[in-house]
């Protein structure tokens, strides 16, 4: 048992953009009607905000179809700078890719290793704090020793870190050309996640 979500990341905006942007998300879904005005706590599990908007009276457009009598629930609007996980539970990602020399750091060697190993994440770890806490945090490249921002660092598993993020709780699957118009409303690139709490 559990509830399953669908949430978007967006990957560019900053935290300074951040909520003037959810604001125009959210007024045009709910001028298309698949969300209104009303918000709610129950069924919604993000662990950032208390609270989502629940959907309006369009929302069955947007998703794959499930039946006549389901009921989705609230969305959360997530902003401040976040690291967003897919899947169940909160896991590291087994790898990191180098923005500078595209060589792949393996943080979780799977099958030997089922956990991420201490002092290899560490540094990912301690330069993602960094950027949630201040907007900038860096780490260094095992391979070419090159710093670079840990928000060009491209992530394994759907790893993802940004400023924006919409959950949709219990909702059915999101079609794909909702999920491409939205990503063209945002204006930037986004990570895409299912996953269940």
């Amino acid at each position: 048992m559990g509830d399953f979500f669908e949430r978007i990341v967006d990957l560019e905006v900053t935290a300074a953009d951040a909520g003037a942007l959810a604001e125009r998300m959210v007024d045009w879904m709910v001028s298309a009607r698949l969300l209104s005005r009303e918000t709610s706590g129950d069924a919604m599990y993000s662990l950032q905000v208390d609270e989502g908007y629940l959907p309006g009276p369009e929302w069955a457009r947007i998703t794959r179809e499930w039946g006549s009598d389901w009921i989705p629930g609230p969305v959360a609007v997530i902003v401040g700078r976040h690291d967003h996980y897919a899947g169940q539970g909160a896991v590291e990602p087994s790898a990191a890719v180098c923005p500078h020399c595209g060589a792949t750091t393996v943080i979780i060697d799977y099958p030997q290793q089922w956990e991420a190993d201490p002092a290899v994440w560490q540094p990912f770890s301690d330069a993602i704090g960094a950027w949630k806490h201040t907007g900038a945090g860096e780490a260094v490249c095992p391979s070419c020793a090159t710093a670079s921002p840990i928000t060009a660092w491209k992530w394994a598993d759907n790893f993802a870190l940004g400023a924006l993020a919409f959950d949709f709780w219990g909702w059915p699957p999101l079609t794909d050309e909702f999920v491409t118009e939205f990503a063209a409303r945002l204006g930037h690139r986004i990570e895409h996640h299912t996953g269940k709490f």
